[in-house]
């Protein structure tokens, strides 16, 4: 898998490269549009965690509430991973990806911890931490689950335009999309973009 993304500091850059993110790119995160028509679809339960994880809608709140808590913070820093497949029928292929993806999200959280004080991370449907979600019992991992970049009511198409980065990565692949919220008063002390 080559790496693909464009430099955007030092410190995301290291992070990024460390857990195995293929491309990524910088988005002011008040110009992203939050809308309900993307919700419509969790809602319609496409992807069919729609009310079985904290990581998705209704367990996140509103489209609203999620642009609001997004619009907190300056910057979003979106990234990627391209996996490939046998053809665009390969369930199995895109649930492997999906796994792999966590991890690479989990990694690039872990290593966040080092550099930031406060930030939002959003990954690709679903949790994945538990075998068996709590909800709607309490979440056993607060610190650890993230929502999911669609729940938040956010076209991924055309997220990946504004970050610059592909969202079809060519013919048998499948991409998912992680991002990275924060601010820059955030940045831990000895810490430089």
């Amino acid at each position: 898998m080559a790496n693909e993304h464009k430099p955007i500091s030092p410190v995301f850059d290291e992070i990024f490269r460390s857990a195995g993110v293929f491309a990524s790119g910088l988005v002011d995160s008040k110009k992203v549009a939050y809308t309900q028509e993307v919700r419509k679809y969790c809602e319609d339960n496409v992807c069919r965690e729609y009310g079985k994880t904290w990581a998705c809608p209704p367990a996140i709140g509103t489209v609203d509430e999620c642009a609001a808590r997004a619009k907190s913070y300056e910057h979003m820093l979106v990234f990627t991973v391209k996996y490939d497949i046998a053809d665009s029928l390969d369930m199995e292929g895109m649930l492997r990806g999906m796994r792999c993806f966590r991890s690479v999200a989990n990694r690039v959280d872990d290593r966040l911890k080092d550099v930031l004080t406060d930030y939002l991370l959003l990954g690709n449907e679903g949790c994945g931490i538990c075998e068996d979600c709590a909800y709607p019992s309490p979440c056993r991992f607060p610190d650890k689950v993230y929502g999911s970049i669609e729940g938040y009511g956010i076209f991924v198409n055309k997220l990946a335009e504004q970050a610059g980065v592909l969202y079809n990565n060519g013919e048998n692949t499948i991409t998912y999309f992680g991002a990275v919220l924060y601010n820059e008063k955030a940045l831990r002390t000895g810490v430089h973009e």
